[in-house]
Order: C-alpha cells, then sequence, then structure tokens
C-alpha cells in the first residue's frame, strides 16, 4: 500500500521532520511504501495516488492552536482525498497541544478525509513506535 507522510514545518522544522522520519520508518517496517511530502515546498503534489495519508504539524506559535494556512491549501489543491483514510499528528510544542490536533483535524475533515487515527508525538522514537501500530491494511 503506497502511504504519504505529509508535514508542515509549524515552528520547528528539525524537530518535526525527526517525527516524520520516524513514522516513515515505523509504517515501512510494516512493508508499506512510504513517500515523505514537504507541504511548504512540495506545493504541487497530488496525493489522490495513496490509499492512506498522514498529516502533521507544530504549532505556529507557543500557546498552540494555531496551524499554518499552508496546510488547508495544500489539501485543497492536492487531488481526489474525500474518503481516504488518514492519521492525524501534531508536534508537541508549547502549551494546548490538542488544540492544535483538533485544528488539524478539521482541516482534514473539511477536506472529506476520512481519520482512523490521531496522536500528538513528541519524539522521533515514539513517532516510530507509533507509525509501526497504526492499522494501515
Amino acid at each position: 500500500m503506497r502511504v504519504a507522510v505529509v508535514f508542515f514545518e509549524g515552528g520547528n522544522r528539525g524537530k518535526t521532520l525527526g517525527i516524520v522520519r520516524g513514522l516513515a520508518k515505523g509504517i515501512e517496517s510494516q512493508g508499506q511504501t512510504v513517500d515523505i511530502v514537504d507541504g511548504d515546498h512540495d506545493i504541487n503534489t497530488k496525493l489522490s495516488i495513496y490509499e492512506y495519508i498522514v498529516v502533521g504539524t507544530s504549532a505556529v506559535n507557543v500557546s498552540g492552536g494555531k496551524i499554518s494556512d499552508s496546510v488547508g491549501r495544500f489539501l485543497a489543491n492536492a487531488g481526489a482525498v474525500a474518503g481516504k483514510r488518514s492519521f492525524a499528528f501534531a508536534v508537541k510544542k508549547g502549551f494546548r497541544v490538542a488544540k492544535t490536533l483538533a485544528a488539524i483535524m478539521h482541516v482534514m475533515e473539511k477536506e472529506g478525509l476520512y481519520l482512523k487515527y490521531s496522536q500528538v508525538i513528541s519524539s522521533a522514537a515514539e513517532a516510530e513506535a507509533t507509525g509501526e501500530r497504526l492499522h494501515i491494511d
């Protein structure tokens, strides 16, 4: 199965990228094919070819809850994503990270993605363990 792990920088590119790589490694351990997509830079990427879509970011401010507008723009232009199974994650940063996760989920649901799971992730090791546990098939 083809899986896209789409990430948005938020406020901490290094930590977010480490978590994304951990998720990809964990998902690949299940035998899945994973592509990492930088939503801030790969703006013309179409997600129609993927069966499972992972989307995540960190908050753009330390008080949490606010995500980049590029998340919604990217998903709106990503092709036919409605009905695809998905996973949302927020990088643990600052306060009110649950509000950040809720904001990501809201944008994903608005585009018709079917959320199977969501989680706040604080490290690459935790991300890899989460990727190994995801029920993708």
